[in-house]
């Protein structure tokens, strides 16, 4: 297969598919009927609660559903061909990925902005609702701890025995480093201006860019800054410790929206990439892997690891948890959900094509260059789309991968700190009656509970931490984990639609595929888990990953049991 003509009927449908499904489900659900007033402008508080620009917000919302997902998730599930790859990135872009990012996003405007827990609460009971928010909130606390130590590797320096630092090794990423400091200021700067002396978005945008296209000039020629991987976690906890707690205005949105130009200008790049390059896929890449494939580690099975491996490229249940925890609240018209939640899902669909494709050329590659071989997602996506250019335009290289570098670190650095403030979310919510407010709660233990810092300190060390001493021995339970958080976000918001006398019908084959494909996941998890254990020696890895593994599959039943309930109870109603 051409990775051109792969790419142009990918993206072909995925752009059919945004057209009449995605016009389809806003008819179903009402969305922008009325003159319904986002909580952006309903609750508006100047700090979570900000009305922004669609193109603003987009910006932030793509940026933070991305991270490194659509690039290390096609990667891992390249074992088993490009072609069930492909097939489930359609699918699940379309049927299943866009449908609940889109309806997570609706359901949480038209519920004050409050996130998946809350709606789980007001539509099937507050026990699920403080299951849901305990197991998202262990969860965001890894995806803080995987993202941290992945910015703090991007930007550590490498040191020789005699503890001096290997200036080759370490050029690349101090550079990346000093880029992304001097982004913070910008972002900063840039948000100021708009939001604090008026400034024209257009103007904005322009001077945004061509600072960004400044910095990184410096960034590349001047980097004095060379701190080791640990340091670097420890400035990166206090980053998002702040960053989570200031007002959206101040960097979130501004940041999101010029890192978007970053986005942007990695798609044009790897598009450019396949255009000229267009790699033909051969055996080093084939259609099909076979479903049992030994990939080194131990058999893996097309049926699950397939569908948690590839994740954001799909779909992903960090993705509910973003539309109903900041996008949700910063949303200014309703009628813009449609293109900023499905169509940031088909977006990040033609980003894991992209992959793809980069994939194809890397694996080429590495088999005409053993020496020199592309290896890990940075490598193979940075590498893969900078050597095709460099084959056309020759010294574009250095470039062309330092900027995809850098893109992948914002990615990661976005998501962290978005991660971060929906983990405050949930921990504050979960302390909450149903109905209640932040505010509403006046004095007592539950006061502390609900303070935003007191919330964001607990997330920041708990993560940084876990980061820091071997996070890696449980990430293996992330996939399921995070695909049991998409079923779960489907029911919760299939029951909604239910209640409020909407279609939710969309909604019931994707939820039941996930909670599947995630309790297989799970059970072959600890099935795996328990053989290492009854090998001997054994550290806390596996005896801690067969005890989550177990818990999550108990957690998955018993809310999948209430959930089919109130679905039943829905459809008795309606035919009294």
């Amino acid at each position: 297969m051409n990775s051109l003509v792969l790419l142009i009927i990918c993206v072909a449908i995925l752009v059919l598919g945004y057209i009449f499904y995605g016009g389809w489900l806003c008819k179903q659900w009402g969305v922008g009927e009325g003159n319904n007033e986002t909580p952006a402008h309903t609750m508006e508080d100047g700090v979570d609660y900000v009305p922004a620009k669609a193109p603003v917000l987009m910006g932030h919302h793509f940026s933070s559903i991305a991270g490194a997902g659509p690039i290390t998730g096609p990667i891992g599930a390249a074992m088993f061909g490009w072609l069930p790859v492909t097939l489930w990135i359609l699918i699940g872009g379309i049927f299943f990925g866009g449908v609940h990012d889109f309806g997570a996003l609706f359901a949480s405007v038209r519920n004050k902005g409050m996130s998946i827990g809350e709606i789980i609460s007001a539509n099937m009971s507050k026990r699920a609702k403080r299951l849901f928010i305990i197991f998202s909130y262990l969860t965001l606390i890894l995806v803080v701890a995987a993202f941290a130590s992945i910015v703090a590797s991007t930007f550590g320096a490498t040191f020789d025995e005699s503890g001096a630092v290997d200036m080759v090794k370490s050029e690349t990423p101090a550079s990346v480093a000093m880029i992304s400091l001097l982004f913070i200021v910008i972002a900063i700067v840039f948000g100021f201006c708009v939001y604090r002396r008026n400034m024209p978005m257009g103007i904005a945008s322009v001077v945004g860019v061509l600072a960004i296209i400044g910095i990184m000039a410096v960034g590349m020629n001047f980097h004095p800054i060379y701190l080791s991987t640990k340091t670097w976690m420890w400035i990166v906890g206090l980053y998002i410790a702040i960053a989570s707690v200031t007002p959206v205005w101040i960097l979130l949105q501004p940041r999101d929206y010029l890192s978007s130009f970053l986005l942007y200008a990695m798609l044009a790049v790897a598009i450019f990439a396949v255009v000229v390059g267009h790699p033909t896929f051969d055996a080093s890449f084939p259609a099909f892997g076979g479903f049992a494939v030994d990939n080194g580690n131990g058999t893996q099975y097309l049926f699950p690891v397939l569908f948690t491996t590839v994740a954001c490229g799909a779909i992903s249940g960090f993705h509910s948890l973003v539309s109903s925890g900041t996008t949700s609240k910063q949303l200014d018209k309703e009628k813009d959900a449609k293109p900023i939640a499905y169509g940031g899902m088909l977006l990040e669909c033609v980003l894991a094509v992209l992959t793809l494709c980069a994939i194809g050329y890397a694996y080429k590659w590495n088999a005409a260059n053993p020496d020199n071989a592309l290896v890990g997602a940075t490598a193979i996506f940075g590498g893969g789309i900078a050597h095709m250019v460099d084959d056309v335009i020759p010294g574009s290289y250095a470039i062309l991968n330092s900027l995809l570098v850098l893109t992948y670190s914002a990615f990661c650095l976005t998501s962290l700190d978005t991660a971060t403030r929906l983990a405050r979310f949930m921990f504050q919510e979960f302390w909450l009656e149903p109905g209640q407010t932040t505010k509403d709660v006046k004095e007592g233990w539950k006061k502390v509970m609900v303070n935003p810092y007191f919330a964001t300190i607990l997330t920041v060390v708990l993560g940084i931490l876990l980061g820091m001493t071997g996070y890696a021995k449980i990430w293996g339970l992330f996939g399921a984990a995070n695909q049991l958080l998409a079923g779960i976000g489907l029911l919760a918001v299939a029951t909604w639609l239910g209640n409020a006398g909407k279609n939710n019908k969309m909604f019931l084959i994707p939820m039941a595929f996930m909670i599947v494909v995630t309790i297989s996941s799970l059970a072959l998890t600890v099935k795996n888990q328990i053989g290492i254990i009854s090998a001997g020696g054994a550290d806390w890895g596996p005896y801690a990953q067969t005890i989550l593994g177990i818990l999550l599959i108990v957690l998955a039943v018993v809310l999948v049991i209430e959930g089919v309930q109130t679905l039943k109870n829905q459809k008795a109603k309606k035919a009294a």
